[in-house]
């Protein structure tokens, strides 16, 4: 792992699936090989993202769903113009928590919005900015549910939506998924972490061989 072109890997799934842990796992991997890692999120990746992720997780009272999407966006816009992209530029392996599969699954499935305007909306905000490997964990949302009742924190607005809203979006992330199966890799998140983490650490190596 000595050469020094960037590699972009986003972590996508339910909430409650376990994309901190992997990530952490990831970080701590790629670290010790030498890579210097990026690691981001989405909403909220940079100051300006900030403000967005308590409009969009934390307003109290609705917020239109096409008005929820473009929220997503700008933060998007402005996370990889000023975030993403420089990092790769540098030769940064970027960990992300979510991007755009996360907007097409939550508020193209979720908020029944079109799914292709949704990911056009993000491809259009970003100048097309796609990820190397986009690791999707999948769970189910009743599983999820419960993981999140056993952190006794508050649920954001997305997190406190109803069952069938989260089945919505699992379906959408596998339907992503299956589209572009080159681009992801799935993963069962009830598997241990260490399981996940050495399927996850296969895949990323072999991007990096190329690199």
């Amino acid at each position: 792992m000595t050469d020094r072109r960037g590699l972009w890997i986003t972590l996508e799934g339910g909430d409650g699936a376990g994309k901190t842990t992997q990530a952490n796992l990831l970080e701590t991997w790629l670290s010790e090989a030498g890579r210097t890692v990026l690691r981001t999120r989405e909403p909220g990746g940079s100051e300006v993202g900030q403000l967005i992720r308590d409009i969009v997780l934390h307003h109290r009272g609705d917020i239109a769903p096409r008005a929820e999407a473009l929220l997503y966006a700008a933060d998007r816009a402005h996370h990889v113009a000023t975030v993403v992209r420089p990092a790769l530029e540098r030769g940064d392996v970027v960990i992300q928590d979510r991007y755009l599969d996360s907007s097409v699954a939550y508020q193209g499935a979720g908020r029944v919005l079109d799914a292709d305007e949704i990911r056009n909306l993000s491809l259009w905000a970003t100048e097309g900015a796609l990820p190397d490997l986009t690791v999707l964990l999948d769970l189910d949302p009743q599983v999820a549910r419960t993981r999140l009742d056993a952190a006794d924190k508050p649920f954001d607005r997305l997190e406190a939506e109803k069952l069938e809203f989260h089945v919505r979006v699992r379906d959408a992330f596998l339907a992503l998924a299956d589209a572009e199966s080159a681009r992801f890799l799935v993963l069962d998140a009830a598997a241990s972490p260490s399981e996940i983490a050495d399927a996850v650490r296969t895949r990323v190596a072999s991007l990096v061989t190329d690199r």
